[in-house]
């Protein structure tokens, strides 16, 4: 008898691969023109993956700093990439500002409660001259991790008991569903005080947030892409 809880999570990834593929898109096109990205910068990725920089054509000197056994390493490229294993909170091994860039997708999110989440704002703002941090907006219908509609606002008494049903059947997914966090807005205004706040929308309705500097930040305040 198929699982019905995994049928489900099977359908929403692969109904939500070519969304999360045009998303990532934009976002990165977006990226480049904010970013000024120009050929050869130096970018370190916090917890990220190659395949995303495939939607950059400036040819960049790419870090990828994740935890051990995560990364899917590209076969090639069009970018220098250097793949480092590390811990994205407290990242050794690199001075002050030694990037031209600091770039995270989805990762704030999973670094654990407020003060590891803290604790990541500050690297982030230690590597690198400039910083683009996204995560994702609670206020969107459908949970990003998950598929549940409206995830955020159950009872936490109703999530965990959801949530202790899933382990029993999909344990490692699960670990991943528990780990993740929501960051509000004005959490990463917060975190990041001379960020400017992008908001990102798919029909109207806020997905994600993005919170970046970089050299066309100065005098802009908050706007919505």
């Amino acid at each position: 008898m198929i699982d019905l809880r995994f049928l489900r999570i099977r359908v929403f990834y692969t109904l939500l691969s070519p969304f999360s593929a045009r998303a990532r898109g934009k976002r990165m096109r977006e990226f480049s023109t904010r970013m000024a990205v120009e050929e050869a910068a130096s970018v370190i990725d916090l917890g990220g993956q190659p395949m995303i920089w495939s939607g950059v054509d400036t040819s960049l000197k790419i870090t990828i700093l994740n935890l051990p056994g995560i990364v899917q390493v590209a076969s090639k490229s069009h970018h220098q990439i250097e793949y480092v294993v590390g811990d994205a909170c407290e990242v050794a091994g690199y001075k002050d500002a030694s990037f031209d860039i600091v770039f995270s997708n989805s990762v704030i999110e999973h670094v654990g409660d407020r003060a590891a989440r803290a604790k990541f704002a500050r690297e982030v703002q230690r590597l690198g001259r400039a910083y683009w941090v996204q995560t994702p907006c609670k206020y969107f219908p459908i949970e990003p991790h998950n598929g549940m509609p409206f995830w955020w606002f159950y009872p936490k008494a109703l999530r965990e008991a959801i949530i202790a049903r899933w382990k029993k059947k999909l344990p490692e997914w699960t670990e991943m569903i528990e780990g993740t966090d929501i960051v509000s807005r004005r959490e990463l205004e917060t975190l990041f005080p001379g960020g400017v706040i992008l908001v990102e929308r798919f029909l109207g309705l806020p997905k994600s947030y993005i919170v970046y500097r970089g050299p066309l930040t100065l005098g802009e305040t908050a706007v919505a892409v």
